[in-house]
């Protein structure tokens, strides 16, 4: 993996690439990260996976490794399989979801070292769950009290997964500071939706941060420009 800009031809280590993908100190920071198509798509028959690469999941474990939570919806939790946190120094999973359609036999209740987080709101009708449960709003979550709420448990570096309707939620709620979005060389075609799916807002203006290349795929890292 070869950095293309600023520093065009750096070989990235595992050192270079956790400095360049790390968190700032001192504050809540939300980064999303999604792989899409050239041609827009963010998924291959319904799974984000048929876009995949060895440097796509490189650069997610990297997120993961780096962040204090896992921020995700509910429909990705179960369209892709979610299982819980296993690694080293395992970090909660906080799945937001307003229909509370999860059960407690999932394998993201079962199959993991550290509860998960469950975010929702007074309306839902949520099984009993081995998590902690986060009521965030009346009829809907409310996301800006979900990301204090997180803050207050001292998870501030937040990495968000999706799915697409969440993240266009975020972004409309002024909440995301950072996007890592891998190209993956193909044309997908289809019906998939993009990666932010929701109500028009006017556009977030972005700053390029870093380009990276592994073989034909580009890994690039953008910043919002008012935050700091």
């Amino acid at each position: 993996m070869e950095m293309l800009w600023p520093s065009p031809g750096v070989e990235m280590t595992d050192t270079a690439l956790e400095s360049l993908y790390a968190y700032p100190a001192d504050r809540t920071w939300v980064t999303a990260n999604f792989v899409s198509s050239v041609d827009g798509a963010v998924s291959v028959d319904g799974r984000s996976a048929g876009l995949g690469s060895p440097a796509d999941r490189k650069i997610y474990l990297l997120g993961r490794e780096l962040a204090d939570v896992v921020m995700v919806g509910a429909a990705t939790v179960l369209i892709e399989g979610y299982r819980g946190a296993k690694r080293a120094r395992p970090l909660p999973i906080a799945v937001v979801t307003t229909r509370g359609s999860l059960t407690p036999d999932l394998p993201l209740f079962t199959d993991t070292a550290v509860p998960p987080i469950v975010i929702t709101c007074e309306a839902a009708r949520m099984p009993a769950l081995p998590a902690e449960v986060i009521i965030a709003g009346d009829t809907e979550v409310d996301l800006k009290v979900a990301v204090a709420e997180l803050a207050a448990r001292r998870l501030h570096r937040i990495n968000l997964e999706g799915g697409p309707r969440l993240f266009g939620s975020m972004v409309a709620e002024g909440l995301v500071d950072a996007l890592n979005l891998t190209v993956a060389p193909v044309l997908a075609v289809g019906d998939s939706s993009r990666i932010a799916h929701g109500s028009v807002i006017p556009p977030v203006d972005l700053a390029l941060a870093s380009v990276l290349r592994a073989d034909d795929v580009l890994l690039l890292r953008y910043q919002r420009r008012d935050s700091s």
